[in-house]
């Protein structure tokens, strides 16, 4: 499943990024667990734990997709989009204050992935079980 592993590293790398703005923020916030009072540490632990709720159901659909042999572009595209929509999601949210726009655009984007590469299951996975 190469398709679906690239994409992965992406969005492993965003992640690991995103938990060191959480990281680096708790060390300046000096905040060991939970958020305290700090407004700033509760928005990156939502960005991040966005992230960590949706992707990997995402990731998990694509790639039965891809191994279902779901053509090449469509798995491609929903992983661009995919990409773009976390991007997107936590820039949206990461911002003072948020912008909203961006922070639905970016799951829009996600939750049409999901809902795309499910639908993709459903359909190959539903051909593989008649043949």
């Amino acid at each position: 499943m190469p398709i679906t592993a690239f994409y992965a590293s992406l969005l492993a790398f965003l992640y690991l990024l995103l938990s060191a703005r959480v990281i680096t923020q708790r060390r300046e916030a000096r905040i060991e667990i939970g958020t305290g009072e700090s407004a700033e540490l509760l928005r990156r632990t939502r960005v991040h734990a966005n992230f960590a709720e949706y992707v990997p159901m995402a990731l998990l659909l694509l790639a039965f997709a891809e191994n279902l042999k779901a053509p090449s572009i469509v798995m491609h595209l929903l992983a661009v989009g995919l990409v773009a929509g976390r991007i997107i999601h936590a820039y949206g949210l990461s911002q003072t204050p948020h912008i909203l726009k961006w922070r639905s655009l970016g799951m829009m984007l996600t939750l049409t992935v999901i809902g795309l590469a499910a639908f993709l299951c459903f359909v190959y996975g539903g051909i593989n079980l008649i043949v």
